[in-house]
């Protein structure tokens, strides 16, 4: 079972968070709140968002990589990981 199914409701209860973090700048921008009030509401959601991505990273690292079943597994799994943070880091 993959380890995203197995934290399944915990990370949709954290992408439910930051799309209610999302919703709020959007009404903040429709409200014509201050810019400092929006920037503080956009590092929030990028710390959330960056947050999220590292606990996905991280559990595919231990599940994908450390405890791979085989030694094609583990470097299927780390370079999936290198891919990811490639692109993450674009």
């Amino acid at each position: 079972m993959s380890h995203t199914i197995q934290q399944k409701d915990k990370l949709i209860a954290r992408v439910r968070r930051i799309r209610g973090q999302l919703d709020g700048i959007e009404r903040a921008l429709e409200g014509e709140a201050g810019c400092g009030e929006i920037m503080r509401q956009l590092a929030s959601v990028r710390g959330a968002l960056g947050g999220l991505t590292a606990e996905v990273m991280e559990d595919h690292l231990r599940h994908h990589v450390i405890a791979a079943e085989s030694k094609e597994d583990c470097l299927q799994g780390g370079e999936e990981l290198i891919e990811v943070i490639r692109t993450y880091l674009k």
